[in-house]
C-alpha cells in the first residue's frame, strides 16, 4: 500500500506523541520520589565509571557529574520531562530533540561497554536498545520539524 503525501507527516506526529509517553514516564519516575536522585543515580554512575563508560568519558562522569549527583539526578528527570512535554504538545520540538539527542548520546557513552570488552559488536548495539531507537526517533522528529503537524509549533510560527 502506497503512502499518500499527507500520511507521512501525520504518522510522524503520531509517533512523536507516542514517544513523548516514554520520556514522561522516565522523567516522572525520577522526579516523583527521592529514590533516583538520592541514591539510584549515584549507583548508576559508580557502575558506569567502573565498568561501562567509554574511557574518555569516565573523567566527565567522575569529576563533574558524580560530585553533584543529586543535582544531576533531578536534572535528568527535568530534562526527560521537558522532552516529553515538548514532544506531546508539539512545542519547541526541534530544541527539545536537540537536548534529547545530546542526553541520549551521553547515556550511550556512559553505558557503551555494558556487555563487556571484546564481545561481538552487535552486542553493544543490542545492549543500547533502550537509547539508540529513541535517539534515532529524535533525529527524525528534528529533521521532519515534527511539531508542525498536531503541534503548537505550527501556531507559534504561523
Amino acid at each position: 500500500m502506497a503512502t499518500t503525501p499527507s500520511a507521512l507527516p501525520r504518522t510522524i506526529a503520531g509517533v512523536r506523541i507516542a514517544t513523548s509517553v516514554f520520556f514522561l514516564f522516565f522523567g516522572e519516575y525520577k522526579l516523583a520520589g527521592p529514590g533516583f536522585a538520592h541514591g539510584g543515580f549515584q549507583g548508576y554512575l559508580h557502575d558506569y565509571i567502573a565498568t561501562s563508560a567509554v574511557s574518555f568519558y569516565r573523567p566527565v562522569l567522575s569529576g563533574l557529574i558524580l560530585p553533584h549527583a543529586v543535582l544531576f539526578g533531578y536534572f535528568v528527570g527535568v530534562l526527560e520531562m521537558f522532552v516529553g512535554v515538548c514532544l506531546l504538545l508539539g512545542l519547541w520540538v526541534r530544541p527539545a530533540c536537540a537536548v534529547g539527542i545530546f542526553f541520549l548520546l551521553n547515556l550511550t557513552l556512559a553505558a557503551w561497554w555494558d556487555p563487556g570488552h571484546g564481545v561481538p559488536i552487535w552486542r553493544y548495539f543490542g545492549a543500547r536498545l533502550d537509547t539508540l531507537p529513541l535517539l534515532l526517533l529524535l533525529v527524525v522528529f528534528y529533521a521532519a520539524d515534527a511539531g508542525q503537524v498536531w503541534g503548537l509549533d505550527r501556531r507559534r510560527r504561523g
